[in-house]
């Protein structure tokens, strides 16, 4: 089934859909192809079936492969970055805190759509467009929990980013290794199991105002 399920297509012919709408729906389709076969086995002629229209149509919103993939790339780096932000506003509970950005990388790893490879397994992880955002997720990631650190413990902004770097690194690494091995522990367990970590590191170093 191509994504011309979703509407693309009436009795065989092209459903005029919003800009907005036809723009998600060809990023949908795009996504499935990169996910699927990696970026440079990927064709626009592939993604446009998938979509279900016609090259034209594809050109009309993405000039390219390229523009197709960072379109891509943008979303799901902006969406797991807000994921760590939203960890850090939603409670004020610091050892939530920990468990909620550990859960926020889990849950795009484990996600049904798989656009995780996008980002953390891209075939094109040496362009400079494509790198720039990976990195951005990193810094992004790690500025959130850095800000959060500094205002409850007043370290220094080098020794927050240290520690952030390190929560960071851990939850990512972590949660790629549980879905390459096959999910062998239960997802909930392997969260609690790496926040407990994490946890027991960063809680060593007091609030401000009170004594080490």
């Amino acid at each position: 089934m191509t994504a011309a399920g979703n509407g693309a297509q009436t009795a065989g012919r092209p459903t005029r859909l919003p800009r907005s709408a036809r723009r998600k729906q060809l990023l949908a389709a795009a996504q499935e192809v990169f996910v699927a076969q990696g970026y440079h086995a990927a064709e626009m002629d592939d993604i446009a079936e998938r979509a279900g229209v016609s090259k034209p149509v594809l050109y009309q919103h993405f000039p390219g492969k390229m523009d197709l993939y960072l379109a891509l790339l943008d979303t799901h780096c902006d969406a797991i970055v807000a994921q760590v932000q939203e960890a850090m506003r939603g409670t004020s509970d610091n050892k939530e805190r920990v468990s909620a950005s550990v859960r926020a990388y889990f849950d795009f790893v484990d996600h049904e759509s798989e656009a995780f490879r996008l980002v953390f397994e891209s075939d094109l992880r040496n362009d400079p467009a494509v790198r720039q955002r990976v990195e951005r997720v990193e810094q992004g990631c790690i500025a959130a929990i850095t800000d959060t650190i500094i205002s409850d413990t007043g370290v220094s902004r080098a020794h927050a980013e240290l520690l952030a770097s390190g929560l960071v690194g851990a939850a990512e690494t972590a949660a790629q290794f549980w879905l390459a091995g096959g999910r062998q522990v239960p997802k909930a367990e392997a969260e609690a199991l790496v926040a407990a970590l994490s946890w027991r590191g960063i809680a060593s170093f007091p609030l401000q105002g009170e004594s080490a």
